[in-house]
């Protein structure tokens, strides 16, 4: 099975946007969100489904790597409820002097910024839901 799970490596607007076109419409619950601020190390647990190979039907469980994260802010979601489920509408970034800030939107208007010097982005399958 493992040979059908994707990896997907980013360093530029191209690569990001073939990520953001994977994880549209990927669920991310509250939980699954870490920002490991030692390693500089951003990760979403997302479960979304398989459109790069057009297999919508099929569920992926996948990782989301954000690498050389500054800083982490996030508007609208309430980060102690604790089953609340995000829906990731897409992912897009700014220039910012000499920094990216790397934009991850979802449903109801929440989102989460991540400050960078570089984009370092890895999109990475885990597993398939049964």
């Amino acid at each position: 099975m493992s040979n059908y799970l994707t990896k997907i490596i980013a360093n530029d607007q191209e690569g990001l946007q073939v990520i953001s076109a994977c994880s549209s419409g990927a669920k991310v619950k509250v939980t699954d969100i870490k920002y490991l601020a030692s390693n500089k190390v951003f990760l979403l647990s997302i479960e979304r489904a398989k459109i790069e190979t057009n297999q919508e039907a099929k569920k992926i469980n996948s990782i989301c790597r954000f690498d050389f994260v500054d800083k982490v802010r996030s508007k609208n979601i309430n980060q102690s409820n604790k089953d609340l489920v995000l829906e990731l509408i897409g992912i897009d970034y700014l220039k910012n002097n000499d920094d990216y800030e790397i934009n991850l939107i979802f449903n109801n208007n929440a989102h989460i910024v991540l400050t960078t010097e570089t984009i370092e982005v890895r999109l990475e399958d885990q597993n398939e839901i049964k």
